[in-house]
């Protein structure tokens, strides 16, 4: 029988998203980004409904519409179209009087999801909103000129044309050496549409030392085989003459210059290159990081989850477009998530650093990104009477990142603009590189930076991140720069590539969808980059560790030093220092070294010589100085010049440039060669040390391993036969615990169990996190012997399993398909019905990266219907010990917390929401892990 027919109103399809988001907000509350979503959007992904979710949103649509809906939609509805569709073929709703288009809302609620290229994402845009503000660019203290959406697809588009005229074709590179202004992006943005791949170049920062650029540029030119070079007026006459050098540049041109009438532009695909990010500041041998369109829109997209992007955002930049902080991310996300972007130059921002607070101030800007030199400058060089009125209230997150984040940097940033509205929880360090894009970890937001404390002693003997109180003497602080951004990766390694526990200091390795197929033409680097293609893990050339799921980055394995954001590679400075006359040649140590008062490195240069007499030696440190100037740009902080064997060596004779370090920052240079010697002594013996004790852990790692699983395959079968023929389920799941508790002390796994006496003697339901494959195991050993498990239904298919999981009354749920949501929760509520007590993971999975997942519904509906009270459980310590996608396990205990029961106050859907999230709440702040919902 047909209902009523309602009077549904013109916008059905707004109504449909409306009540859908209503009810995403009711299960994620705070949750961001659903202005954004449409009716192409994911149920699941972007709404978080699961098939308890669907299954109430199929209840309201019905209420909503007086229809009724088939049940085939649990199963079948992927995104909010689906259920408009069905809505249309319901007997009282017609589709004439269904508006499906995607005509809801402002275009700047939702993002181009489904673009496949930054081509795509351009013409999406453009599609749209062609007249819409994309840029807004000062000019040192010129008017600002903006860039609308159309008119960067008409500039690109001639600058294309021009091109291709000039016989620019497909996968050609076309470098690109401009200063910060309009011109830039319709030059990136046409080569690309020429199909050829753009190569950003720094320009250079003054007149005079445009020669020496353009010589130092000219192995990246040579290294892509570019055949244009797109510049400026100041730099063209030059730049012409590179052409003598390099065969394979054809033009040198500027952008006026290229104006042509080819209208024909190839295809693009999205495993074609998007551009090449050669690392700044190296000229004996650049690298040239590939990087796709996939790969870029990949970790644009994962930013935009990580900082939850909105149509309210706006960012605001001074970073130059040849690194891939201000390219990638200000200007690339800012163009595909449709924001407007507010750009200086750097030199606006370096002559006076209160411009940048004032852009933030004037256009309400939300996002920001600087090194941390930046807001060290903002600190020093800012004067009050600059600032009077300022207001930085609207500063979401301020990104730290690109080079090491000092704590006092932010400290005193922080305490400074505090009174002028900057929130201190907005300061966020995060972690990338070229090699991944850009983003590879982001603080979380709204938390604010945290720091370690660990023991300096402990720390450098063994790498080991002991932690010890704040005012610990001798203590060192490392920032965290978060956790791995959405669908990426990071684990720490040793030497040998063997994964390491937690707190143990290694090298940092990645993986995921951003990540760089390695090295424009030039394989021997790839090879070291992407160690074992197979499983896809890329060397960082970082030292880090993880502690709590968060990464604390320490060093670098390889020497670059990076100053105001620039990468300087100190090799190619020692040899020029070593050629001067009176300096020991293969006897320079350049290296980096943290200056707190700039809060950027400074660039130290340590030769030997044999001279006397403070004249020479005044001349050498001149010498050393031009060599400095010619080859960086910038002179050396300091020159120290120091007698024979004061630099370091290995025993074979390479220079030691960390342990050149110590000495000068132990300030024992330049103090005579018996002092220096002694010192080398020292730090020869602490090396060797260090290394037979890397040994000696990775030996016993390995024997820990083997002993662990011997133990559990000799446990294996005489448990099982001592289950199948034990009678009464209470004396087996007593024999399961007392297995366990033996196994643990036998694999030297302690179980520290807090709260037992929280556990009430009724029926109840036990939530748990779920960390590991040892999770199960743990709780069998910790809890009473009353309880049983739901567990997925894959086990069921196993003989084996099932025989010995049914003899312990485990019940087997489905936890991922669709429209199963209701039967499955069936199962639960009846055996809760009886009276039996079920251990629940209602994340339903666990993966490798550290964090709380979104946890499903089911658990809470059974709790509501049934009035059984859920206890709360939080295990900490299980993931460092057996991780997700691995099977070595490492030395470690593991803690178990039961909360207080949480009793449902209702038996609807709303009482469901708030058991499960208050059950949540207390897990999540017990099992020492960030919130990844």
């Amino acid at each position: 029988m047909k209902t009523a027919e309602p009077t549904p109103a013109s916008g059905t399809a707004e109504e449909i998203l409306g009540l859908i988001r209503t009810l995403a907000l009711e299960l994620h509350p705070g949750r961001r980004g659903l202005g954004r979503t449409s009716l192409d959007s994911s149920l699941e992904r972007d709404f978080g409904l699961d098939s308890l979710g669907r299954a109430e949103l199929l209840t309201r649509l019905e209420k909503a519409f007086g229809v009724r809906l088939p049940e085939a939609l649990l199963a079948s509805a992927e995104t909010p179209r689906d259920f408009v569709n069905a809505l249309a073929s319901a007997d009282v709703v017609t589709a004439e009087r269904l508006p499906v288009e995607e005509s809801f809302g402002d275009a700047a609620e939702r993002v181009p999801d489904g673009t496949r290229t930054l081509l795509e994402v351009l013409d999406w845009h453009v599609q749209r909103h062609p007249e819409r503000r994309h840029i807004l660019f000062y000019p040192g203290d010129g008017d600002p000129e903006e860039l609308t959406f159309g008119g960067l697809d008409r500039r690109a588009r001639t600058v294309a044309a021009g091109l291709r005229d000039l016989g620019v074709g497909p996968g050609q590179a076309v470098g690109i050496m401009l200063p910060s202004c309009l011109d830039y992006f319709a030059a990136f943005y046409g080569a690309q549409m020429a199909g050829a791949i753009p190569v950003p170049l720094y320009p250079p920062a003054r007149k005079s030392q445009i020669e020496d650029h353009l010589r130092r540029q000219a192995g990246i030119l040579a290294t892509s085989q570019a055949g244009v070079l797109i510049t400026f007026s100041d730099v063209l006459p030059l730049a012409r003459l590179l052409r003598a050098q390099l065969p394979e540049l054809r033009k040198v041109v500027t952008v006026p210059e290229l104006s042509g009438t080819s209208p024909v532009l190839p295809g693009v695909k999205d495993s074609d290159i998007a551009f090449l990010q050669f690392t700044s500041g190296s000229t004996g041998n650049p690298k040239g990081v590939t990087l796709t369109h996939a790969n870029l829109l990949a970790n644009l997209r994962s930013i935009g989850k990580a900082v939850e992007m909105g149509p309210d955002d706006v960012v605001v930049s001074w970073l130059p477009l040849y690194h891939d902080m201000g390219l990638i991310g200000s200007w690339m996300g800012s163009l595909y998530f449709g924001l407007p972007l507010v750009l200086m130059s750097p030199l606006t921002f370096l002559a006076r650093p209160s411009r940048w607070l004032w852009a933030l101030h004037r256009h309400r800007g939300t996002l920001s990104p600087a090194p941390n030199f930046a807001y060290e400058l903002c600190v020093r060089k800012v004067e009050e009477a600059e600032i009077d009125g300022l207001d930085l209230s609207s500063w979401r997150y301020a990104l730290n990142g690109a080079e090491p984040v000092s704590p006092e940097a932010m400290r005193r940033f922080t305490e400074r603009y505090a009174p002028y509205g900057f929130d201190p929880k907005a300061m966020a360090p995060v972690y990338g590189l070229a090699e991944n894009s850009l983003a590879l970890a982001f603080t979380p937001l709204g938390r604010g930076p945290v720091l370690d404390t660990v023991d300096r002693e402990t720390f450098q003997g063994t790498g080991q991140a002991a932690p010890v109180p704040a005012g610990h003497p001798g203590a060192l602080r490392f920032v965290s720069c978060g956790i791995p951004v959405p669908d990426h990766e990071i684990r720490i390694v040793d030497e040998g590539g063997n994964e390491v526990g937690e707190r143990q200091e290694g090298r940092l390795e990645f993986r995921g969808p951003s990540a760089t197929s390695g090295y424009y033409r030039n394989p021997e680097a790839t090879a070291k980059l992407i160690r074992d293609p197979k499983t896809g893990w890329i060397d960082s050339g970082d030292r880090a560790y993880i502690a709590g799921g968060e990464v604390y980055v320490t060093g670098r394995v390889k020497d670059i030093i990076i100053r105001a954001g620039r990468n300087l590679y100190p090799h190619e400075l020692e040899e020029a220092v070593g050629e001067i006359p009176g300096i020991r040649k293969g006897c320079v140590a350049v290296f980096g070294a943290a200056d707190p008062a700039s809060g950027t490195e400074r660039v130290v240069v340590l030769a030997e010589t044999r001279e006397h007499g403070e004249e020479t030696l005044e001349r050498l440190r001149n010498a050393v100085q031009e060599v400095a100037v010619d080859l960086l740009g910038t002179p050396a902080d300091d020159v120290v010049l120091a007698p024979p064997h004061a630099v370091p060596k290995t025993s074979s004779g390479k220079v030691r440039r960390a342990a050149s370090r110590d000495l000068y920052e132990l300030s024992r240079i330049g103090r005579g060669g018996a002092a220096v010697w002694l010192q080398l002594v020292h730090l020869g013996w602490q090396g060797l040390k260090a290394r037979a004790a890397q040994r000696a852990r990775r030996l016993s790692n390995l024997l820990y391993g083997a002993w662990f699983w011997t133990v559990f395959a000799l446990a294996v079968l005489p448990v099982a036969a001592a289950l199948l023929i034990t009678p009464g389920r209470k004396r087996r799941r007593r024999l399961a615990r007392n297995v366990a508790r033996g196994m643990a002390a036998l694999t030297s796994t302690p179980i520290r169990v807090k709260g037992l006496e929280k556990l009430p003697d009724s029926t109840v339901l036990l939530a748990s996190n779920h960390a590991s494959y040892l999770d199960a195991f743990v709780l069998t050993a910790a809890l009473p012997p009353d309880a049983g498990f739901v567990a997925k239904r894959e086990l069921e298919g196993n003989a084996f399993a099932r025989a010995l999981l049914t003899r312990l009354g485990a019940v087997f749920v489905e936890r991922f398909e669709a429209g199963q949501g209701e039967a499955e929760t069936g199962k639960v509520a009846e055996a809760a019905a009886r009276g039996d007590s079920l251990v629940i993971f209602p994340e339903g999975t666990f993966s490798r990266i550290p964090g709380l997942r979104p946890f499903r519904m089911g658990t809470f509906v059974v709790a509501a219907r049934t009035g059984v009270p859920v206890v709360p459980v939080a295990i900490r310590g299980t993931r460092s010990k057996l991780r997700g996608d691995g099977w070595f396990p490492w030395r470690g205990g593991v803690d178990v917390e039961l909360a207080p029961p949480v009793r449902p106050d209702g038996t609807d859907w709303a009482a469901a929401v708030r058991l499960r999230d208050a059950v949540r709440a207390a897990i999540l702040t017990r099992c020492g892990e960030p919130d990844l919902a």
